[in-house]
């Protein structure tokens, strides 16, 4: 009996040990298989990763050719690339900058900038807030365009787009039906009023809701003292100072598609109107009215976009008694680009004469302008 149980107690004490390393043995297995299973549900979900990114390639560069052929101009984060770090600061006027009537400028104030570098090469009363009139519509252009609406989407003119502030006339009869796309046209290079209001009227929000997008775009680009009141510039609350204007003259010039409009010298539109036809009947003559579509042809408000010595990147006139006749365009001249900012010049051809005298000044006809130009130059 006695040998019996030590016999079970051996056979106990040597189990222990087996049963341990049989336990430690299925885990070293079981930690061994784990990575193995989370190695593969990794892989897998790479693949799920990699095939929704093909996926959303494919239905992004899908839904844009779509657009393409559809004629439908996609939102400005897609078709308006930025190409170049934005102008947000104009450098300081140094002391060898020409001033005030060192060119003879007609105009009150005046600011000239090499585009790439943002050094200042002429300045005249640049820090003056004034009234800009229909410069304006540059901002008006930039927030339509931001918004991403449709540029094909019909508008039609009515009466709220009709100046009952200053009594301007327009091309535009109300009813007429015009797409996004033709109110910028009219808007910026035929400065049409009634366009530039419509735009504003047809924003998501309303003219308040245009209005602070206005303000907000101004800050965001630098335009410290300015403001905006209206989309059209009629209103002399809409006011900035030159160096201001560059800003956003530089700004405006990152939408390819504001380059394009403001620059084109001539533009046609098809415009409803009415025409009167003399019927005689039983010996009487009568008019009959029938409604037509005419070709309406709007030409630049600056005559330098149809003129083969300039090359001009950005245009845009402006005219109210308050602000006087305006310019800013951005263009090159002597292979440098450069941004020139006109306010309250004397005349509409007071304006294009101070826009000549620069040119002829940077055209190295000027031992100041050269040494300003390889000065600034980078």
């Amino acid at each position: 009996m006695k040998k019996v149980l030590m016999f079970l107690t051996l056979l106990a004490f040597t189990a222990g040990p087996i049963c341990t390393m049989a336990q430690a043995a299925e885990r070293s297995k079981s930690s061994l298989a784990k990575p193995k299973a989370n190695s593969v549900k990794s892989k897998a979900k790479a693949k799920v990763r990699i095939k929704t990114k093909k996926i959303s390639q494919s239905a992004s560069s899908k839904a844009a050719a779509q657009a393409s052929k559809k004629g439908i101009t996609a939102s400005p984060a897609q078709v308006e690339p930025r190409v170049e770090p934005p102008l947000r600061t104009v450098r300081g006027v140094s002391a060898d900058t020409p001033l005030g009537e060192e060119l003879d400028l007609r105009a009150s104030a005046a600011m000239v900038v090499d585009q790439e570098s943002g050094a200042a090469l002429y300045a005249k009363n640049i820090d003056v807030p004034t009234s800009i009139a229909s410069i304006t519509k540059l901002m008006t252009a930039m927030v339509t365009l931001d918004a991403g609406l449709s540029l094909d989407e019909e508008i039609i003119i009515d009466d709220e787009d009709v100046d009952h502030l200053k009594g301007t006339g327009s091309r535009l009869a109300l009813g007429a039906q015009l797409t996004r796309e033709e109110l910028l046209h009219l808007a910026l290079i035929a400065s049409e009023n009634r366009a530039a209001a419509a735009l504003s009227r047809a924003y998501p929000g309303g003219r308040p809701a245009f209005v602070a997008a206005m303000n907000r775009k101004a800050s965001k680009i630098g335009m410290h003292d300015s403001r905006f009141v209206d989309a059209t510039g009629l209103n002399s609350d809409n006011r900035a100072t030159a160096a201001d204007l560059v800003k956003m003259v530089d700004a405006a010039y990152r939408y390819p598609l504001i380059r394009e409009i403001s620059t084109t010298g001539r533009y046609d539109v098809s415009l409803p109107g009415t025409q009167v036809v003399k019927v005689r009947e039983n010996g009487k003559l009568h008019k009959i009215y029938r409604p037509v579509q005419r070709h309406v042809a709007f030409n630049n408000t600056n005559r330098l976009t149809r003129s083969e010595d300039w090359d001009i990147g950005v245009s845009k006139t402006g005219y109210i008694n308050e602000a006087g006749h305006c310019l800013v365009m951005q263009t090159r001249i002597a292979d440098q680009r450069v941004i020139i900012v006109l306010l309250d010049s004397i005349g509409n051809r007071g304006r294009i004469a101070d826009a000549q005298r620069i040119r002829k000044w940077l055209g190295n006809d000027s031992p100041l302008a050269i040494r300003k130009i390889s000065g600034s130059s980078t």
